[in-house]
């Protein structure tokens, strides 16, 4: 049998054809972005903004009711404990001088010294609990040494002893203002007291016998030493509450001391971030306007929480975080009380495990699963994961080092489905 030529080439152009048509009725590749599987350390961390504040300050109050001089103290001033003059009240209110008003006075005396007391006792027992922490410390570095407990414990350790140290700071600053508000309780009323023996001398006639008002007595004609009122700390004036001359009352704000050197952090966590957070971890200050990131460590986590509405208008329940800097003085000069920064706070931390990015998980039946690639095709396959951060998670089982998965897979793609690597 025979074909003409004719016949030989209808022939080539209809197996061309089906061939032409196979291949477009085929399922072409998707393109897709791969990554390894990698070894490496994983760091969790909770990310939050906060401020930094002044660590101890101070609010002048007025300790008798007057008119207040004009202050001639501004923001930022320096000021030099038991130096500088920082506020002068002119008693000329009569009210000064009754009887209520001195035994008021009487009972601010008392009141301080118990407050004398009191902070006297809490110095000491900061100083014993500071003993304490610093030989626990001291165990917990031998013990590190020699491989006898874990990283945790230490961390805990050197936490405590860095905040029994703050401690002490804080209960000598406290014992350092109840003692200023104890001289400041005894000239108020030394002045009511030299103000009533003038009023007595006043009320009797020069043969002994009374004056016929007595209110003349306690007018004008008695006159008291202006009140002064000087530093009770050293640092700079923060803020300013009374600039003019006013008549100010018993108890009155006028100045707000502190030292801006001696700056610590405040951040406001959620609750559920706050389980996670332990004393000593680690807190990293970003976008605080400098160039390099600061250092700090986390002092205390306050226990009651309190509620906070979010920008998106939820009310959520937030724990203040307390950090401590971790820097020499210089880097920290430029910041000031109440400057917004950003935190990131260490919770966890793992030195080598398997990672896979986060854009390569997904859920599938309720567990997680990625696509692998295998012979240029994409293959699901159910995974184990543990700790997680923004770009990566700990991979527990399912995936060997080294294999490539998808990221961002889209609906294209399936078990089996041909893929090819863009990247």
């Amino acid at each position: 049998m025979r074909f003409s030529i004719q016949t030989m080439i209808w022939a080539i152009v209809l197996i061309a054809l089906l061939m032409a048509g196979g291949l477009a009725f085929m399922p072409a590749s998707v393109d897709v972005e791969t990554a390894k599987i990698v070894e490496g350390p994983l760091r969790v961390s909770v990310r939050e903004d906060g401020k930094t504040r002044v660590r101890e300050k101070y609010i002048v109050s007025a300790p008798v009711a007057g008119r207040l001089s004009r202050i001639e103290l501004d923001s930022g001033d320096q000021i030099v404990c038991d130096e500088t003059l920082i506020a002068v009240i002119l008693p000329g209110d009569p009210a000064m001088l009754d009887a209520r008003a001195r035994a008021e006075a009487e009972a601010r005396v008392e009141s301080a010294v118990a407050a004398v007391h009191r902070s006297e006792s809490a110095v000491e027992q900061a100083r014993i609990n500071q003993e304490l922490a610093d030989a626990k410390f001291q165990r917990s570095k031998k013990l590190l040494a020699n491989q006898s407990t874990s990283q945790d414990e230490f961390d805990v350790a050197r936490a405590e002893y860095f905040a029994s140290n703050q401690a002490i700071k804080a209960a000598e600053f406290d014992a350092e203002i109840a003692k200023f508000e104890l001289k400041m309780a005894r000239a108020a009323a030394n002045q009511f007291n030299a103000a009533n023996q003038s009023n007595q001398g006043k009320t009797e006639s020069s043969d002994g016998g009374p004056v016929e008002d007595q209110n003349d007595a306690i007018g004008g004609d008695v006159e008291v030493e202006p009140f002064e009122i000087v530093a009770p700390v050293s640092g700079k004036v923060l803020r300013v509450f009374q600039e003019s001359s006013v008549v100010v009352n018993v108890g009155t704000p006028l100045l707000e001391l502190g030292d801006p050197s001696h700056l610590e952090i405040e951040v406001d966590v959620l609750s559920t971030d706050a389980v996670r957070i332990k004393p000593g971890a680690e807190l990293t200050v970003e976008h605080w306007g400098g160039q390099d990131p600061l250092q700090a460590k986390v002092r205390v986590i306050e226990p009651a929480a309190f509620t906070k509405v979010s920008s998106l208008g939820v009310e959520e329940q937030r724990v203040n975080v307390i950090a401590d800097f971790d820097e020499k003085p210089d880097r920290l000069a430029r910041l000031g009380d109440g400057y917004r920064i950003e935190a990131r706070i260490t919770v966890d931390e793992l030195a080598n495990v398997l990672l896979v990015p986060n854009s390569a998980l997904f859920r599938h039946q309720r567990q997680w699963h990625v696509f692998a690639i295998a012979d240029g095709r994409a293959v699901m396959r159910q995974v184990k994961i543990g700790l997680q951060n923004e770009s990566h998670t700990e991979l527990i089982d399912g995936l060997r080092q080294d294999d490539e998965v998808i990221v961002y897979p889209n609906d294209k793609i399936a078990d089996e489905t041909k893929v090819r690597k863009v990247n």
